[in-house]
């Protein structure tokens, strides 16, 4: 692509004015060059795309290199931008910017950066590569454009790095279409009431705490439990259209384990990856979540998909916010996280969307709690966002610590008419199961009503809370009435007449062992 480098004032009959006039560009768009700015201007054959009377097409085409850069401070670059009509109105907050050597010969490939703050002349960048290896005598290129994500059919069973970039080996997407990521959230007016439900095969969800269609909610959970494996399991077993994963901080282990989990289940070819891995950038882990939720909104909007976003681990998101934010100086907040921790947290799972006459978004994400601690910033925070959360706790999914407060809309109304009775009766059972075990533990007497649930409790946890059990959610409530009626009678089970009679089995109750 040929370049018209200014190095002077501007001339009317100068080549460079020319230059620029042949690409339909009046002098009245040419700047004078000031301290530190060397313009550039690109030519692609297309005079007929800049008119005149446009001068922020005519300026759009124009690679301003800016020389001055005031510090370097961890994956931070501030650049001094002099204030200058038209030329500064082009710089906007979140832009993205090119940072390459001042000396072409070094070698060095230039580096994607982004606009995160702007102070009168003074603009600082965040590199999303990391900042080794530049120095105070590189030079900065804004580009005029946010950051974008490719969108396609061929994105699907495809694997992305946290800057939009294919890592899965196969072929590159450059001339895929693409769209801005961390747009605004859908109007709520086009926002409809939750009534269809998300099945994922694990019963500890679907029987007590049903997944539902534009439910953000987290699972709690500390270092070394399976939420990993719990996540990969509901990707690879939930009904939805499409899932879009986003992992962040990722050992490659773990990288690799939700590839392979993901292939071997064959629902790879309806997902989309986006993994920020632990030695990537940490400010590239910033920019996983948004551009996870750019690619569901996009199906949930335009194709009417059901999207399910997984994403993993939140903490680490928030890990990054705060780096970030002492890079710049930020007066930290509550454990040194960022002051409004809460508002970026909330502008992502609020993408979470039933869309009126198309798809939805739905967002199940992963929260670890440093030293299991409910009260960290980032559990207590998101708690205030979600809708509900789910505990892993033990290796199990704790049915006390869990909840879902959208569940009502679908128990009963999309699932079986026996579903709600039997969760709450299972339920009772099972906290009469630990208040036996207690007493047990105590060494008190029990009787023979607590052998039986102690039995019930220990047939629950087989079958229900391991979190490797699989099971539709008709078997999962079919087996839920099989263990009540191998430990309890019918008369005390409490429950509507009508549903015991259509399906309690009197053969295997107590009574008739």
């Amino acid at each position: 692509m040929p370049l018209t480098i200014a190095s002077g004032l501007n001339n009317a009959g100068s080549a460079q004015s020319r230059s620029l006039r042949a690409c339909g560009l009046s002098d009245a768009g040419y700047f004078p060059l000031q301290a530190g700015i060397i313009f550039l201007h690109t030519q692609e054959g297309c005079g007929c795309r800049l008119k005149p009377d446009h001068m922020e097409l005519a300026v759009s085409q124009l690679l301003i290199r800016y020389s001055r850069i005031l510090e370097i401070v961890g994956d931070i670059v501030k650049v001094h931008v002099p204030t200058f009509e038209s030329a500064a109105s082009q710089i906007s907050f979140g832009d993205l910017a090119l940072i390459d050597s001042k000396d072409d010969s070094e070698g060095i490939l230039p580096r994607t950066a982004q606009v995160i703050l702007l102070e009168g002349e003074n603009v600082s960048l965040q590199v999303f590569s990391g900042t080794k290896g530049l120095s105070t005598h590189s030079v900065v290129r804004f580009l005029g454009r946010p950051m974008e994500v490719t969108f396609s059919p061929n994105i699907l069973g495809r694997t992305f790095s946290g800057t939009g970039r294919p890592i899965d080996g196969g072929p590159a997407l450059t001339d895929e279409p693409r769209i801005e990521i961390d747009g605004p959230t859908v109007n709520p007016a086009r926002r409809i009431l939750a009534s269809r439900m998300i099945r994922t095969d694990v019963p500890m969800i679907d029987v007590f705490n049903c997944l539902v269609e534009s439910q953000k909610i987290p699972i709690f959970s500390v270092a070394g439990e399976p939420y990993n494996q719990l996540l990969a399991r509901i990707g690879a077993q939930a009904d939805a259209d499409i899932i879009v994963f986003g992992g962040i901080g990722l050992i490659f282990d773990d990288y690799h384990f939700f590839r392979r989990t993901f292939e071997d289940a064959g629902s790879s070819a309806r997902t989309v990856m986006f993994v920020h891995q632990g030695s990537d950038p940490t400010v590239e882990a910033l920019l996983v979540p948004d551009m996870a939720l750019a690619v569901a909104e996009r199906y949930a909007v335009n194709e009417g998909k059901r999207v399910l976003v997984l994403l993993t681990d939140m903490t680490a998101y928030a890990d990054a916010l705060k780096e970030v934010g002492i890079s710049m100086e930020h007066v930290p907040s509550n454990r040194g996280y960022i002051g409004d921790l809460y508002s970026q947290l909330a502008r992502r799972y609020e993408k979470a969307c039933d869309y009126k006459g198309t798809g939805s978004v739905t967002i199940l994400s992963v929260t670890t709690m440093p030293g299991d601690d409910v009260t960290h910033p980032v559990p207590d925070n998101t708690g205030y966002i979600t809708e509900g959360q789910l505990y892993l706790h033990n290796g199990v999914i704790d049915p006390f610590g869990s909840l879902s407060r959208l569940k009502q809309h679908v128990i009963g109304k999309v699932t079986r008419e026996d579903h709600s009775q039997v969760m709450n009766t299972l339920i009772r059972f099972y906290a009469a199961a630990q208040d036996a075990e207690q007493k047990q533990a105590m060494s008190f007497e029990l009787s023979e009503f607590d052998e039986r649930v102690l039995k019930f409790g220990r047939l629950f946890h087989e079958k229900f809370m391991d979190i490797d059990v699989s099971m539709p959610l008709e078997q999962a409530l079919d087996t839920g009435w099989a263990i009540m009626a191998e430990c309890f009678r019918e008369e005390e089970l409490l429950m509507k007449q009508s549903l015991v009679n259509k399906y309690f089995s009197k053969q295997s109750s107590p009574e008739n062992a």
